[in-house]
């Protein structure tokens, strides 16, 4: 079965749907078959991956997004997958085996106008619809916003690891805290519709430090953000047991704001974007082989 990952942290602006992209991508250039869902509401990472123009056709009318598995709910989850989805100017494929489950600014609606059958929560709907296609995949990423209300619960509910992107700063470390503290809550909430045959309630398995600036000592913050989740696992507190801080470190770098305006993963613009040991584009390649290492134990 697919490992099932969420990536959240409480505090916005750590630079989490660049970490995702270039996570996944670098996952699917390792060879793995690799499904980014998009959950997060200002749709960041599905106008990256799948350009401007070609977005905006499914955010005019919802069709094709994650929304529509909700409302009208007329379509599953399998037809919303966009295979391949990095391509080039002439709709060659870039980059086999990266495929994504777009959103559009209507999935903001899930929070409001959604009026959801008790019985039946949104992320009981997707966790259905997902199983359909897990045999596919060798990993699954959720891109949840910075909170744990009903889009990011989504991703959440299914998946089996977290990891938190962070940035140096005290407000990672609270935005940490608080998103324990969060997830706690939803799983006492969402624990009578999990059944026997389902995974276990998600866990925290690794904090990620990302956008790390030139000349910027980070052993301070790190030594923290260690501190506390040394204290949230010994308090069993939603961190597995082999939890940890990343030693794969990713730097601050401005192809990553380039590869956005094209469109691409930083690993696809050549010579610019990495290959070298001295790239960005090699640490997310370094990620990416650390958390295929970190797989939980079964």
């Amino acid at each position: 079965m697919a490992r099932k990952i969420a990536f959240i942290n409480y505090k916005g602006g750590v630079g989490k749907t660049s970490l995702i992209v270039n996570t996944a991508a670098s996952l699917a250039k390792r060879g793995l078959r690799v499904l980014l869902c998009d959950f997060d509401t200002q749709s960041n990472a599905s106008i990256w991956l799948m350009r401007l123009e070609k977005w905006n056709k499914i955010n005019v009318n919802g069709t094709g997004s994650i929304y529509s598995i909700f409302d009208p709910g007329n379509v599953r989850v399998k037809d919303l997958i966009i295979k391949d989805v990095v391509e080039g100017k002439d709709g060659e494929k870039l980059l086999p085996g990266l495929d994504l489950i777009p959103t559009s600014f209507n999935l903001v609606d899930l929070e409001g106008e959604y009026k959801p059958d008790p019985k039946r929560p949104s992320y009981a709907i997707f966790q259905e619809q997902l199983a359909e296609v897990e045999k596919d995949y060798d990993v699954i990423l959720f891109d949840c916003p910075p909170n744990i209300l009903r889009a990011s619960q989504n991703g959440v509910y299914v998946a089996q690891e977290i990891y938190v992107p962070s940035n140096p700063d005290a407000l990672s470390l609270i935005g940490f805290t608080l998103l324990i503290e969060k997830l706690m809550r939803f799983q006492q909430t969402s624990a009578s519709f999990r059944t026997s045959t389902m995974d276990a309630a998600a866990q925290v398995y690794g904090i990620v430090f990302n956008s790390i600036k030139t000349n910027v000592d980070i052993e301070v913050p790190k030594m923290r953000m260690q501190l506390r989740l040394n204290q949230f696992k010994t308090q069993k507190r939603g961190v597995a047991p082999s939890a940890k801080i990343f030693s794969t470190q990713i730097r601050d770098a401005m192809v990553v704001r380039r590869a956005v305006t094209l469109g691409l993963p930083v690993i696809l613009l050549g010579q610019e974007g990495g290959g070298d040991d001295d790239s960005v584009a090699n640490d997310y390649m370094k990620l990416a082989a650390e958390i295929i290492d970190h797989a939980p134990s079964t």
